[in-house]
């Protein structure tokens, strides 16, 4: 704890002085150091906080209130920098009584504060905590409740059950969302307590509060207080009633609600495409963690519905291979456009994403490989993440254009990006994914690698991948041997001379001058330091040996007497030994030979064995959307086991049987949950009912909307557009147009392309151009002119399609007749899609949006 610092009875401040605080006489409006920011948090000297002892007894009688917040906040101040001021407890209870919040937050603040090392001082704010969790504004009712939860002392829980338990009726919603989280600090502080007062089972009924906020916190305190068994219990009731209320919630609460998908099972293939049908609109925000978290929902569905070997389904039933692949060409564009977008930090996440899905389902990101090329302006660790991207992209069509653009990144002056440059160009030709001759053209360029003399991490790392090169296609011996013998003398580092050496056990049967340059390395075995380069030489020799007997057998002998004495390494030494006694009791030399020379390390399959990493991308897909994929490793590497949170997938058993149908799940629209997301809405208003009718699945399985199946969902009643068609017309929140565009955009388009649509019968009419204004703005209408006439009025109206739409503009020309009240509209489109049939469907869905907007008047 900071101390105050000695100082003598003449520096100590003056009232109304330097440094000081304002004296209590002093007249409203006079200048004070207190109420500069800066001065708040100045080192404190000797009788500071006696002074403030002084002002706060005059509290009552200060009648500036920003003074009177001033004196708390130096208050607050000295607290903040650790100085003792619990000795002002008394006065700080006394100043609670006051309608000023920010006064009130304070003093609730201080309270706090110094409640645990305080107790027996907290208990004396007790009743008036308590008096204030009655009074009749809401703010403080919140504001006092959450203080008396935050006091976390275990004699205070018998003064907050019954707060707490009033709280969670009480008519305002910033009440019963506080309430709600004091129940979670309450079930720390005390769990015998806690389980006697039932609060689980209140936070469940308050899963159908009215307000998505408190919903949203009680997800969130059942996840916590139920942690131990998985998260809080799902059964289909609640979730379905959390799915038809998804567009009700905030950013967070959306991301509350889809962290429960994934542990759900759906009670047949019917409701799991209808709650993937629901979920889709979220995939068209602007919200990464909303996305990504979508993606997961999927990728669960498709797992929990897809059909498995030795399910007794349909033939034409889709496997959950067939599934995930729909799922993820679904969510390319948007995981595609994010990418685009983000912030550098965001942008590398969702690489991570996306290399995992391409592992997952290999081809479908490869058209898009033009977007993982590297930018000057990209973030290094975003560069890398790139590169190793690419290589898994490449396929016959795009194979050159990537060996290309890796090419030119080798000689980056960035090490590493170099390397992974190199290493890249490899794994193409090891997948043999580039198509014919692919493999040669990339084990020309490497050689040419080798000998880039001043650039040495270049030529080990492409020893390195010609090593594993030539283990995959031993057919490019004849184009890797050449440069060997040179290369072996200017490469400095232990894996690429390594490679060079084990290259011309491979090669050295073509190779005249492979004894004579090993041979210099054995003279020098002594200066070798890495283990790596002594078993490679090993090898090598023993391995040339059977080739070329008379000008190996002295120099191996010599090798093997060095290797068997090194004591540096265990492995070497094992090898050594077991290649003497190979060679000395045999009795046929060519068995030696068949064992030394097999090609037994040929790959019939495009990975090593010791790269084979399968299990852990199966176990990090389990764990998609969490640190495990940032990372690449499990969560019990880096979480502690008892703070690793269980996931467990509920209900094991469903009221309904897997043939039975599913009642459809009415869809919001995406309109109104992009709205909530951040993205860009139509319509935020509440939708027509929709009519339940029967679900049916084709044989292709329109998994999330791209045919006409999934539109039996639901059926508007009564005709005007439901919330399913809405979803294939989004317009922009903010468009720049002026008069003459307008003009010129409007003259453009030909009186026979117009649509219109006369005298729509209106109840009643508006008073005014606001009225009609103001409502379609809210669905992104805008109004470029209008006016009133005797008779009528007029308005020129604009919108514009999303881009990943179509980009095109509405051009609108609405009619207000008074007597009596009708609506008549004419639309021209101007650019966007192209198909008219499409392009109409949107005029439709666009007139009944602005019908929508203009509610009030139409019966």
């Amino acid at each position: 704890m900071a101390t105050i610092p000695p100082s003598s009875a003449s520096n100590m401040p003056v009232p109304g002085g330097p440094g000081g605080v304002p004296p209590p006489g002093a007249p409203p409006g006079a200048p004070s150091s207190a109420g500069r920011d800066e001065s708040y948090f100045t080192e404190s000297r000797k009788g500071e906080v006696n002074e403030l002892r002084m002002l706060l007894r005059t509290f009552a009688t200060e009648r500036d209130k920003q003074r009177k917040r001033d004196i708390m906040k130096k208050v607050i101040a000295y607290m903040t920098l650790g100085i003792d001021v619990s000795r002002l407890f008394t006065e700080m209870m006394l100043a609670i009584e006051t309608r000023d919040l920010v006064i009130k937050k304070m003093v609730y603040l201080f309270l706090c504060n110094y409640a645990e090392t305080h107790p027996d001082l907290a208990q004396m704010c007790t009743n008036t905590l308590v008096k204030d969790c009655g009074n009749e504004d809401p703010m403080v009712r919140g504001l006092a409740l959450r203080s008396l939860c935050s006091l976390r002392l275990p004699q205070m829980i018998e003064y907050t059950s019954e707060p707490l338990r009033r709280s969670l009726q009480d008519g305002h919603a910033y009440v019963r969302k506080t309430g709600v989280m004091g129940i979670l600090k309450m079930y720390h502080l005390n769990k015998e307590e806690f389980d006697k007062a039932s609060f689980n089972d209140i936070l469940y009924d308050m899963l159908r509060d009215p307000d998505s906020s408190v919903v949203t916190n009680c997800i969130l305190v059942l996840n916590e207080i139920m942690a131990d068994s998985g998260g809080m219990a799902l059964n289909r009731a609640v979730m379905l009633h959390l799915l038809n209320r998804i567009h009700e919630f905030s950013e967070f609460g959306i991301l509350s609600v889809l962290d429960l998908v994934p542990r759900y099972i759906p009670a047949n293939d019917d409701e799991g495409f209808q709650i993937m049908n629901l979920l889709d609109p979220v995939l068209r925000t602007a919200n990464a963690g909303a996305v990504v978290a979508t993606i997961r929902a999927f990728l669960s569905i498709a797992d929990a519905v897809g059909k498995r070997p030795g399910d007794d389904r349909d033939d034409d039933s889709p496997t959950v291979d067939d599934l995930k692949r729909q799922v993820v060409v679904r969510i390319k564009a948007p995981l595609v456009t994010l990418l685009a977008s983000g912030s550098s930090e965001l942008t590398y996440v969702l690489l991570k994403y996306v290399d995992q899905l391409i592992d997952l389902c290999p081809g479908i990101f490869d058209d898009e490989y033009r977007v993982f090329y590297v930018r000057y302006h990209d973030q290094t660790h975003i560069k890398h993440s790139k590169v190793r991207i690419l290589a898994k992209l490449a396929n016959p069509d795009n194979a050159p254009d990537i060996v290309a653009e890796l090419s030119e990144l080798v000689a980056n002056v960035d090490e590493m990006m170099g390397r992974i440059a190199v290493q890249s160009m490899a794994s193409i030709a090891m997948h043999d994914s580039g198509g014919q001759g692919a493999v040669e053209s990339i084990a020309r360029r490497l050689v040419e690698m080798l000998d880039l003399q001043g650039v040495p991490h270049i030529s080990s790392e492409a020893a390195t991948a010609l090593a594993s090169l030539v283990r995959r296609h031993p057919s490019i011996v004849s184009v890797v041997s050449a440069p060997l013998p040179r290369a072996l003398k200017y490469i400095s580092e232990p894996a690429g001379k390594a490679s060079v050496i084990f290259l011309l056990g491979e090669c050295g049967e073509s190779i005249v001058e492979a004894p004579y340059v090993l041979e210099k390395v054995i003279d020098s075995y002594d200066a070798i330091a890495d283990a790596g380069v002594k078993t490679a030489l090993l090898g090598a020799t023993v391995k040339l040996f059977f080739h070329r007997p008379p000008e190996v057998k002295t120099m191996l002998g010599k090798l093997l007497k060095k290797a068997t004495e090194d004591v540096s390494s265990q492995d070497l030494h094992d090898r050594a030994l077991f290649y003497y006694r190979l060679l000395r009791s045999s009795p046929d030399p060519n068995i030696a030979k068949s064992i030394v020379t097999s090609k037994s390390m040929n790959m019939s399959t495009n990975h090593f064995a010791e790269e084979d990493d399968s299990e852990l991308r199966a176990a990090l897909m389990d764990e998609f959307n969490t640190l495990c994929t940032i990372y690449r490793c499990k969560a019990e590497n880096f979480i502690e086991e008892e703070n690793i949170v269980k996931f467990v997938k509920v209900p094991k058993e469903h009221p309904l049987p897997r043939e039975a149908p599913v009642t459809p799940i009415a869809d919001p629209g995406v309109n109104t949950v992009t709205n909530h997301m951040g993205g860009l809405a139509v319509a935020d208003a509440p939708q027509p009912s929709v009519a339940a009718v029967p679900f049916t699945v084709s044989a292709e399985v329109d998994l999330l909307g791209f045919g006409d199946d999934v539109s039996a969902m639901s059926v508007p009643t009564p005709a005007p557009v439901g919330p399913a068609s809405l979803q294939s017309l989004s317009l922009k929140s903010e468009v720049i147009l002026t008069g003459e565009d307008y003009q010129r955009k409007w003259s453009s388009v030909p009186d026979g392309e117009a649509v219109v649509i006369s005298a729509l019968p209106m109840t009643n009419g508006p008073t005014s151009t606001d009225g009609v204004e103001e409502p379609l703005k809210v669905f992104n209408v805008f109004t470029m002119a209008s006016g009133e006439l005797p008779n009528e009025y007029k308005f020129f109206l604009y919108g514009q399609e999303e881009d990943a739409y179509g980009g095109g503009f509405f051009l609108v020309q609405a009619v207000v007749s008074k007597a009596p009240f009708t609506l008549s509209l004419t639309i021209k489109p101007s650019g966007g899609d192209a198909n008219l049939t499409k392009r109409n469907e949107k005029i439709d869905q666009l007139v009944e949006l602005i019908k929508s907007a203009l509610g009030e008047y139409f019966p």
